[in-house]
């Protein structure tokens, strides 16, 4: 299993970035290869995503933690993905997120295509997560004005 961690800043309150990250439907706005998502109940989602040439729909199971503003979220099937975000306020209008993502290279591969092995996969997914969490900082910063 391998592990990715990215933060960012994002020019906004804590309460901001967390209400967005829990617009399920909004998900395709910020979150690369997301076609559509949609909330199923309250810990539960569905996300079709493109993959190599076509698309496939994924069910993940959530998790969160509203007090400690730390959601966490898993794949139902394969391939197995999980992931953590984290929101730490930095004062009142600028809060850090944190993601962490932890995955099965081969699996990824596998269903995404793309790069082929090692660091060239790792880079490629390093680059994806870092493109989605600058999405999803200008979409709350939008948001706020």
């Amino acid at each position: 299993m391998s592990t990715l961690e990215e933060q960012i800043e994002i020019g906004a309150p804590a309460d901001a970035a967390w209400d967005q990250l829990h617009r399920i439907a909004d998900y395709p706005r910020f979150v690369e290869g997301v076609l559509h998502a949609s909330a199923r109940g309250s810990h539960r989602a569905r996300l079709d995503v493109a993959v190599d040439g076509g698309h496939r729909e994924f069910d993940a199971f959530f998790t969160d933690r509203g007090h400690n503003r730390v959601m966490t979220w898993e794949t139902v099937d394969e391939p197995h993905l999980r992931g953590t975000f984290a929101l730490r306020p930095l004062d009142e209008h600028r809060t850090q997120v944190q993601v962490r993502i932890e995955y099965e290279p081969a699996a990824v591969e596998e269903l995404f295509g793309g790069a082929p092995h090692g660091f060239a996969l790792a880079s490629a997914i390093e680059r994806t997560v870092r493109t989605d969490l600058e999405q999803l900082r200008d979409l709350v910063e939008h948001r706020m004005r």
